[in-house]
């Protein structure tokens, strides 16, 4: 076991993938010499060469364009959006093309590819390095969906994208990239994408997250243990498919269900487990489910740390669904 930041567990999957399968290749803007903006493909362009890690022009559109052909023809490409915002440009592609090729092939073409973006706020990047597009990625059929937010499970995570028959959205929370360190196996692992992982055992009410807001789900937990009160926390992972499961279990034992993300509360991801909940669990509930998430606004350039969920707009709202 080694102690890994978020980075060095993603940059040690690739790899690793790219040891072990010839087929894999990494794309983007700034990925070989520079090693990417945040650093996640440093060394690979050494070691692999221009051949397998290809700087690409400042185009979103030919770079998930690029990825989708590479699939096609039998390469397993991994392409990196330097800021999850960047990738309008190429959404056409991913989600007229890519997201459609098994289906409209009727099976002959698959498109095992996957996007890379850094998503969320929490590093003053202001309105276009800020944002959490996972609803529209989620929303469209064909797309697999991950946020992590360990290093641990964004190494095994990612390595199962890659192996993936189908394309996956791989989201990192950008403020968590160096700010978060733990053990993370040196030899090959994956995790199963679509399942979510118990992060703490509870019986009053249910924490259910993903992604960059997880440190302050687990120390509203904390908070809420010392007045007495037992928290589950349940960490989403996968988004798309998401663990039905896993939630209605945690939220059919406690009654209780708070559900928080960055991204903005209208039409959001977390808003579709919110439903689910109410939908499936009506009779179970002691509460309705209850939402913190970030705002219906641009993510502003100033105050941005107040914009995303924190631990007192969780613990408020754990009290309005103990209070219920």
């Amino acid at each position: 076991m080694a102690l890994m930041t978020m980075v060095q567990a993603l940059n040690r999957a690739l790899d690793e993938e790219m040891a072990k399968d010839p087929r894999v290749v990494v794309l983007g803007e700034d990925v070989g010499k520079r090693g990417g903006v945040f650093l996640v493909t440093e060394g690979l362009l050494q070691k692999y060469g221009p051949d397998r890690v290809l700087d690409t022009p400042l185009s979103e559109a030919a770079i998930v364009g690029a990825a989708l052909g590479m699939a096609v023809h039998g390469l397993r490409p991994v392409a990196e959006i330097q800021f999850a915002d960047y990738i309008f440009p190429g959404f056409d592609q991913l989600v007229s093309q890519v997201a459609k090729l098994r289906y409209r092939s009727g099976g002959q073409f698959t498109a095992p590819l996957v996007v890379r973006m850094p998503s969320g706020g929490g590093v003053r990047g202001g309105h276009h390095h800020s944002q959490s597009p996972e609803a529209h990625f989620v929303h469209t059929a064909g797309l697999k969906v991950v946020a992590v937010s360990t290093p641990y499970d964004a190494k095994g995570l990612l390595k199962a994208a890659i192996r993936d028959e189908d394309p996956v959205v791989f989201l990192e929370p950008k403020r968590l990239y160096r700010s978060v360190k733990e053990e993370v196996p040196e030899e090959d692992y994956t995790l199963p994408i679509g399942k979510a992982a118990l992060r703490r055992e509870g019986k009053d009410l249910s924490l259910i997250a993903y992604g960059a807001v997880m440190p302050e789900v687990l120390q509203a937990a904390e908070e809420l243990a010392r007045a007495g009160i037992s928290a589950e926390v349940l960490d989403l992972r996968s988004l798309m498919p998401w663990d039905y499961e896993a939630v209605m279990t945690s939220v059919a034992k406690t009654g209780r269900a708070v559900l928080v993300a960055d991204a903005p509360r209208h039409a959001s991801f977390i808003s579709e487990v919110a439903a689910t909940i109410a939908e499936d669990l009506l009779d179970m509930l002691l509460a309705p489910p209850i939402r913190v998430t970030g705002f219906d606004t641009p993510y502003p350039y100033a105050q941005d740390k107040l914009y995303m969920p924190t631990v007192t707009r969780i613990l408020n709202a754990a009290k309005r669904a103990l209070d219920y």
